[in-house]
């Protein structure tokens, strides 16, 4: 497959660039050359990014956080274009989600801690706002912002007598690199407008 690789030269993008090219598919520097784009960039750049996908008739996967996704999905219905996004592209991440989720309706006394990069954008991260949505909606969430981390998350569950902690750390980027190329490989089977979550996928 032809893919338009947006933040290639990104901490994310330097690791998934040649694994999608080890995968068998060729990276290209335009949408017009294009079969699919991911983009990995900002909060601020990926809707515009992925809005000039839609109109020109690409299907796209997102691992950017922190965006309006109704524009996108609006537009995506429009046009007949399937968009993807997952807030973490690491499969350890989405089962500490499915867990967490689980855990909740039994232990409904929790906190969401989660830590990254000092250069991380977007606070709380998309993960830990999934996993609170998963939840419920009303999980208070803890973000920490060092350098030396990548992407890591605690789900701390309390009850009489115990406490329950459902952890997931990614000690590299190329955890992310098994789920964006299973995102890719699916995307354009996937109904038109905005998809959620690895966990459709798995």
């Amino acid at each position: 497959m032809r893919v338009l690789l947006n933040g290639r030269g990104g901490k994310v993008g330097t690791a998934l660039a040649p694994a999608l090219e080890a995968a068998g598919h060729s990276l290209v520097a335009s949408l017009d050359e294009a079969d699919a784009m991911i983009d990995f960039t900002r909060p601020d750049a990926v809707v515009a990014n992925v809005l000039a996908a839609i109109e020109a008739g690409v299907p796209v996967v997102v691992g950017t956080s922190g965006w309006d996704h109704a524009p996108v999905d609006v537009a995506a219905r429009a046009a007949g274009v399937p968009v993807f996004h997952a807030p973490n592209f690491a499969i350890g991440a989405v089962l500490m989600m499915r867990f967490a989720e689980e855990a909740h309706r039994v232990l409904p006394a929790a906190v969401i801690v989660e830590l990254h990069d000092a250069a991380k954008v977007d606070a709380p991260s998309g993960t830990a706002k999934a996993t609170a949505e998963r939840m419920g909606g009303d999980v208070p969430i803890h973000s920490v912002r060092l350098p030396g981390l990548v992407a890591h998350q605690e789900v701390i569950f309390g009850g009489p007598g115990e406490v329950l902690t459902i952890r997931h750390d990614t000690t590299s980027r190329e955890a992310f690199v098994p789920g964006v190329l299973l995102a890719l490989e699916r995307v354009a089977s996937l109904p038109p407008g905005l998809t959620l979550g690895l966990d459709s996928l798995l």
